[in-house]
Formats: structure tokens, C-alpha cells, sequence
């Protein structure tokens, strides 16, 4: 195994304005750049965490403190699996695994995980909970969106209104709508019914992780999907029969490595499957996109809610997210 030089940095990420979900809100977002340096080729990853388990910066750069002595003697991607639990800190390490073989092998990520050629995909772009008529204008302003995930807040009567009026203004979309924990299996009957009234296709995560048997024997109008309540691999069986979906996040599964091992787990299980992300530039949203490939939904708007992205990074038009062999994961790709 070759020795690596591994460096950690931590960047904070403003936002060019709050974002609103169910119990937060997001004015910056710290995320650790990871990178592999075997003398010749360079490796880059990035993890933002998971606010709702308390995996903030400080947490990730020790996590990946505490394996750096085995990541510098020659540990590899498959070794970090064991090293680490999932974490973001691991996500940032195993994206920065990736890169670096990809540039060692001549060849692209894609390429290396067994795939075809990666192609643009449709993307959700995500409005936070507001005032219903301000998202509705912002749902406008996503002209070339095909896609629109809306945040709720768990307030049924606001929720709705909030789902009304951005059916109003955007009849033409797909829309989603994630509740992120905030409602409870009483009053889900109810925002079932109003999502379904508006032709909502999906609804993410509406009850509490740890709730998730509140589920059983309830035949949704709508598919429902998983995210809080799927962290890693180890969670996915236990969706069956109470989720149609499963929301994959690198940050919460510890990095490409698992998040793809989760797709196919759920494929083989008979879920669907949706690619997220937290807050993050397009060196997070690049891997990300590799599992895309393998998704029936695909979230990846992060970098559009920031005050700057990377140069290169992913791009979005016409609906569509696509990057570039010269963001991640290729040996085209360059550090910014």
C-alpha cells in the first residue's frame, strides 16, 4: 500500500439567503474538504454532516483525525470502511478515494464503479418553507425547473396553502414536498389528501425517525420516502412495507462506497431510489451525481443556494444538473 499525505481544511459556506426547513434554518453551513496526496496524483472530497445527528465540523475533523495514521501508512477505500462508521467526515475521505483512483486508473469514477457513461439528469430544485405566496414566486423563478421539492414545517394549514398556491403558480412541474419529521401519524391521513388534491407525486420523511412502524399497514395515495429514516445500508431492509422510497445522502452513509451498495440493496428489495444532498459545492454534488445514475429522483440543487460555488463546477439548465469530467472524479478534474 503506498503512503498518502492526507490534509483536512475547513470552509464555511454562506448562503445567499436563510433557508427555511421544519425545525432549522440555514444561514451557512461549515463542510471539510479532505485531500489524498500520494506524491503524483491529488484526491479531493467534501463533507457537510448532518446537523440533526450533530455531525458538524468539529466532529468530522475527528473523525478523520482518528484514522489519519492508517489513511498516511497506505489504507485504502474499502480498508476506511471498517475504520470509520458512516459519517460525513467519511464521505468527505472515501469521495477523496474515489477521485484519487480515478486519476491513478487513467479513468473516470463512473467507469471504475461499473456504470455507463454518466448523463445530465432531471433535478428537483427546492424552495424552503415561506409564506405561501412568497414560494409560489419562487417556484416562478425556477422558470426551466421540471422538478420542485417544497419544505414543510408540519403546520397542516399553512402546509397546504403553501402546496396550493405553488401547484397555482407552477402547474406544469412535478413537485415533491419533504416534511422533515414534522408531522405525526394522526394528522397524516390529512396532509395525504391535500398532497394528493394538488397532484404531489411525492412526500419525504413526514414522521419522526424511530416512528417508522407507525407506518405499518398504511397504504399511502402517494409513494413515500425515506431519509432521515435511512442513514446507511443497515437501515434499508427496514423500510420495506413502510417506505416506496429510499433518499440516499452521502454525508449520512459515509461517502460513494456505501451510497452505491444502498441502491442496489434497494433495488433488490423492490424500493425505488432517490439521490440527496445537504448543503455543499459541486465538488459534493460530483459523486453524488455518479449515484444519480442509478436514481428514479434526483435532488442535487446544493450549490444553487450558495453565494459561491466551486470553479469548475456542476451545471443546471433547462431542468437538468450535469457535470463535467473537469469537477471530480476524472483525470480531468482540477483543484479549486
Amino acid at each position: 500500500m503506498a503512503k498518502i499525505k492526507l490534509t483536512v481544511a475547513v470552509e464555511t459556506l454562506r448562503l445567499a439567503e436563510p433557508f427555511r426547513i421544519s425545525g432549522y434554518v440555514f444561514e451557512s453551513q461549515d463542510v471539510v474538504v479532505a485531500t489524498l496526496d500520494d506524491g503524483k496524483y491529488v484526491g479531493r472530497g467534501e463533507g457537510g454532516g448532518i446537523y440533526y445527528l450533530g455531525d458538524t465540523a468539529p466532529e468530522m475533523t475527528a473523525a478523520i483525525a482518528s484514522v489519519r495514521t492508517e489513511i498516511e501508512a497506505g489504507a485504502d477505500r474499502e480498508v476506511l470502511q471498517k475504520l470509520l462508521r458512516p459519517c460525513g467526515g467519511r464521505n468527505a475521505l472515501d469521495c477523496a478515494f474515489w477521485d484519487l483512483e480515478a486519476k491513478r486508473a487513467g479513468t473516470p469514477v463512473w467507469k471504475l464503479a461499473g456504470m455507463p457513461a454518466s448523463k445530465p439528469l432531471r433535478t428537483t430544485f427546492t424552495i424552503g418553507a415561506d409564506d405561501p405566496g412568497m414560494m409560489a414566486s419562487k417556484a416562478i423563478s425556477f422558470g426551466g425547473a421540471r422538478s420542485i421539492k417544497l419544505k414543510l414545517t408540519g403546520d397542516l394549514a399553512l402546509d397546504s396553502e403553501r402546496v396550493k398556491a405553488v401547484r397555482a403558480a407552477r402547474p406544469d412541474v412535478w413537485i415533491a414536498v419533504d416534511a422533515n419529521q414534522g408531522y405525526a401519524r394522526a394528522n397524516l391521513e390529512a396532509l395525504v389528501q391535500v398532497l394528493t388534491d394538488a397532484k404531489v407525486s411525492l412526500l419525504e420523511q413526514p414522521l419522526a425517525r424511530g416512528r417508522e412502524a407507525d407506518l405499518d399497514g398504511y397504504k399511502s395515495a402517494i409513494p413515500i420516502a425515506a431519509d432521515e429514516s435511512a442513514l446507511s445500508l443497515a437501515d434499508v431492509a427496514g423500510l420495506v412495507g413502510r417506505f416506496d422510497v429510499v433518499n440516499i445522502k452521502l454525508d449520512k452513509c459515509g461517502g460513494l462506497t456505501e451510497g452505491l451498495a444502498m441502491a442496489r440493496e434497494a433495488r433488490r428489495l423492490g424500493l425505488d431510489v432517490m439521490v440527496g444532498n445537504m448543503v455543499g459545492t459541486s465538488l459534493a454534488m460530483a459523486p453524488a451525481f455518479v449515484l444519480g445514475q442509478l436514481c428514479d429522483v434526483v435532488d442535487l440543487d446544493g450549490p444553487i443556494f450558495l453565494a459561491r460555488d466551486r470553479s469548475p463546477g456542476v451545471v443546471y439548465a433547462a431542468g437538468l444538473v450535469s457535470c463535467g469530467d473537469d469537477v471530480w472524479g476524472s483525470p480531468l478534474a482540477v483543484a479549486a
